[in-house]
């Protein structure tokens, strides 16, 4: 049996035997003797605000006022391996059931913010426990329960009225059960756990929750971090561990095991280890290099350009051939590193850690580039930030080794060091952006990044774009700025959540016939067994203003157009731009070679001249339409757009809101036709705005944002 690594073993070995002496008993006070029954704690905080009751729920547990039966930890021994393979003997201590306010005789199982159980937990000497140890505990509970649901009603869920019912049916069953008190419980409460979502950047101050397990030994609820860390509802419960665990016989703590790189993955099942395995946050360590870029000037150099963040005192640069395995890291301070004497025909992958004394921080994701001088690369932009299940933070390996394979050059850059100007997309040829399956959760892509996006290809630029929740995100969900910039600069609308509007089912795609793929009968994408995230929800899209359907999903009669092209000007451009947008994730394509098939009609479609500038209303309006103001909010400029479908006297004026004139923008006769013209507010002060159109019988107003 493979021991702990030597500098594990030197920071644990001065107190492994009294901590071995001491394991599997948490630092509970006794129960004092005038403490109260559940039922008349649960009874005092029916009408308590949130803050109330959480303190309330927290002097009661650090009192001691807990059931004796919880108390006696059960043991479990388990064989797991670490990253390497390498198997390792645990052992560990858990609560025979759910955290509970009262004695053995009147106790009510009890939820709680986590904020208030991590409290309570250090001061038990206990942890909450991973994802990996909740399937464990309930694979050797000896008794399994079903769980007990309750249709939502309002906020009913959230009432200390339905905790308590909840306990008194959980405890129904495990009488008829014929549970004794200590018996190790499963199936009764979802589990709030400790997890790498619990500093998700995209969800700061959230609770992560997993488990819930039914009898066929399926979890009900996913590993989620959806909700705020003050919701808490009747199926949320902690169950502690000792944080004292034995491997190998060698006494260590959870947390110290779950930073460990390597052996974090005898008690973890998910990607990496845990930077901050508390929901207690410790904020002097600095957060993961988040804006950040590389370039290539010179052949052979790769220059790393980065937004320094003043908590960092100096950065890890890891280098890597495959994005997978890296070398020791190179340190550095400063904005800028160069690292040399590169080959200039394969791909380096980076990525960085920042550290200062509190600490090292989380890794960063993984960018990569081909170290040769050229100037037609194109830039990798890694926007897929979102925590989802599957995200590795490494997709630009799928990208970038089917551009190479296609001999282009490339740089990459975080979607951060976009809106941070440290890259211009206008710099480039063209242009990938990764969006996976970034939503609503943290924005497709925000309002910075639209105004990017909107200027590259006002310029010409070329765009491959590729994501499952683009169009659900800004079109369905969107505001008016979102849906406006999608349609216009995007050239496609919202179609369905779904191929077929079905989820979780249609995982295909084909080429359309006489279309760029037409020579690609089937693309698959990943259902979450091939490496990537299970593309649950693909979008359907809805091909607008000129661009043409290049992809359908297979087997589907409806909502099943999966990719458009589009060649032309667009918003207020002069130079033609091209774009290919998908509805499902470049990377999630499988196998590698259809990945590459891919890239290459990709890269000859948007490296090719354009064959024409595309008019966009060809035929003449059929009525009048005022269109939102883009961008908006805005600062200073913003251009408004109109059609008119005969030739009318045309009036467009703006107001304040209190109804004053502020300027007249068109006084003059219109023949049939587009127009678009620019408002510049440089004199004006922040604030909401009104334009009116008059043309005709035609009269309509709309609203737009100006924000200093």
């Amino acid at each position: 049996m493979i021991k702990l690594g030597l500098i594990l073993f030197s920071l644990f070995t001065l107190y492994s035997i009294s901590a071995q002496e001491t394991a599997g008993q948490l630092n509970i006070p006794e129960r004092p003797l005038n403490a109260v029954s559940g039922s008349a704690f649960m009874e005092s905080i029916k009408t308590m605000s949130f803050t109330a009751r959480e303190n309330a729920i927290k002097n009661e547990l650090l009192s001691g006022n807990i059931p004796n039966h919880l108390r006696e930890m059960v043991e479990i021994n388990v064989t797991y391996n670490d990253l390497n393979s390498n198997p390792h003997q645990l052992k560990y201590w858990v609560m025979p059931d759910y955290l509970a306010i009262g004695s053995d005789d009147d106790f009510c199982r009890i939820p709680m913010g986590p904020i208030t159980a991590q409290t309570v937990a250090d001061v038990f000497g206990a942890s909450m426990p991973t994802r990996k140890l909740v399937d464990n505990i309930y694979v050797n509970a000896a008794i399994k329960l079903a769980p007990v649901p309750y249709a939502p009603v309002g906020n009913e869920n959230e009432k200390v009225e339905k905790f308590i019912l909840h306990n008194s049916d959980i405890q129904a069953q495990f009488n008829a059960a014929n549970g004794t008190l200590g018996d190790l419980i499963g199936g009764t409460k979802k589990d709030v756990v400790i997890s790498n979502k619990i500093i998700d950047p995209n969800r700061p101050n959230h609770v992560t929750i997993y488990g819930w397990h039914q009898l066929n030994g399926q979890p009900i609820q996913p590993l989620t971090n959806i909700h705020f860390d003050t919701y808490v509802d009747y199926s949320h419960g902690f169950r502690f561990i000792d944080s004292d665990i034995i491997i190998d016989g060698d006494t260590v703590q959870v947390k110290d095991i779950l930073k460990d790189d390597i052996l974090y993955k005898i008690i973890s099942d998910e990607t990496g280890p845990m930077i901050q395995p508390t929901y207690l946050f410790d904020e002097d360590i600095p957060q993961k290099p988040r804006s950040f870029g590389l370039k290539s000037e010179n052949d052979g150099e790769v220059k790393l350009l980065i937004n320094t963040d003043d908590n960092v005192d100096i950065y890890h640069i890891y280098k890597s051939h495959d994005g997978i395995n890296f070398d020791s890291p190179q340190t550095f301070m400063g904005d800028e590193f160069t690292i040399s004497n590169l080959p200039t025909d394969s791909i380096i992958y980076i990525r960085l850690t920042g550290e200062n004394s509190s600490g090292v921080s989380q890794p960063s994701e993984v960018l990569s580039i081909v170290p040769k001088a050229s100037a037609d690369k194109m830039l990798i932009v890694n926007g897929f930030d979102r925590s989802s299940e599957g995200n590795t933070y490494d997709f630009i390996r799928q990208h970038g080794s089917a551009i190479h394979n296609n001999n282009v050059l490339f740089e990459s850059a975080t979607n951060e060091a976009i809106t941070n100007r440290l890259f211009d997309l206008t710099n480039y040829k063209a242009v990938d952006f990764i969006l996976g399956d970034e939503s609503t959760a943290d924005e497709s892509l925000s309002y910075p990044e639209q105004i990017l996006v909107a200027n590259y290809l006002e310029k010409g630029g070329r765009l491959f774009i590729s994501g499952s929740e683009i169009a659900w995100d800004l079109d369905y969900k969107g505001n008016s700025s979102d849906k406006y910039f999608i349609e216009n600069y995007l050239r496609v609308k919202y179609s369905a959540d779904a191929p077929g509007n079905i989820s979780a089912t249609h995982y295909s795609a084909e080429g359309i016939s006489e279309e760029i793929f037409e020579n690609i009968p089937i693309v698959n994408f990943d259902n979450g067994s091939h490496g990537t995230i299970n593309v649950k929800y693909a979008d359907a899209l809805i091909p607008v203003l000129g661009s043409t359907a290049v992809l359908n999903y297979r087997n589907v009669t409806s909502h099943k157009i999966a990719g458009i092209k589009y060649e032309g000007i667009v918003g207020n451009g002069s130079q033609p731009a091209k774009i290919i947008y998908m509805g499902f994730p470049f990377e999630t394509i499988y196998p590698e070679q259809t990945r590459n098939e891919m890239m290459n009609e990709i890269l000859d479609y948007l490296y090719s001249e354009v064959s024409a500038i595309r008019n966009d209303y060809s035929e003449l309006p059929a009525e009048f339409v005022l269109f939102q103001n883009y961008p908006n909010p805005f600062n200073p400029n913003t251009s408004i757009e109109y059609l008119v479908p005969s030739s009318e006297l045309v009036n467009l004026k703006i107001f304040d809101i209190l109804g004053n004139e502020i300027s007249t923008l068109v006084n003059e006769v219109k023949q049939a036709g587009k127009y678009s013209i620019t408002f510049n507010a440089a004199d004006l002060p922040s604030g909401l705005y009104v334009y009116r159109i008059q043309a005709g019988d035609f009269n309509q107003s709309k609203k737009m944002l100006l924000l200093k």
